[in-house]
């Protein structure tokens, strides 16, 4: 797989993560009552990009099993959520602060890795997973009345997976190694 088609696919992913963040935010209402399958199919999308990306490109990227374990766990936390929508819906804070808070940590390491291959922008994803880790930390406080304000933080962290997304397409000719 090339970059561009890499650069794509990332853009695509980041892109729907952004609208599925932005209706959250907009419409909470419905945004409840459909929020697993909104963040279900989101995060399956994502997670299906970043597995064929690392089937693709392993060889040629850095940091790629990274992006694999990413993609992996967020397919099958995708899948949990899409298939099991009740219990999601009781668990949804937890569920999607332990999503929050292993792509934070994955981002996180994989930023030193990059960084101990000399690719230029390692910092944007240090600060990213920095951020998103201690996002989903907080989402394990009090999930009583997070649930009230779940609609509007799932909207604005999967506004920043997205912008995660769209930063991996931007540094991607930074990632491919010759």
């Amino acid at each position: 797989m090339n970059q561009t088609v890499s650069r794509v696919l990332w853009i695509l992913a980041g892109v729907l993560l952004i609208i599925a963040g932005v209706i959250c935010l907009i419409n909470p209402g419905a945004a409840w009552t459909t929020l697993s399958l909104y963040l279900g199919i989101s995060m399956l999308l994502s997670g299906v990009i970043d597995i064929v990306i690392f089937a693709r490109g392993n060889r040629y990227m850095a940091g790629a099993g990274w992006f694999l374990l990413d993609g992996i766990l967020t397919v099958l936390l995708s899948l949990f959520l899409l298939f099991h929508q009740a219990f999601t819906m009781l668990t949804l804070p937890l569920i999607f602060g332990m999503w929050l808070l292993y792509s934070g940590a994955s981002k996180f390491v994989n930023s030193f890795e990059l960084r101990r291959l000399g690719v230029p922008g390692w910092g944007w994803f240090t600060a990213l997973g920095i951020l998103l880790a201690v996002v989903g930390f907080f989402s394990f406080w009090d999930p009583v009345s997070q649930l009230f304000a779940l609609s509007f933080l799932v909207g604005i962290l999967l506004i920043f997976q997205g912008v995660s997304s769209i930063l991996r397409a931007c540094f991607a000719h930074r990632f491919w190694r010759l």
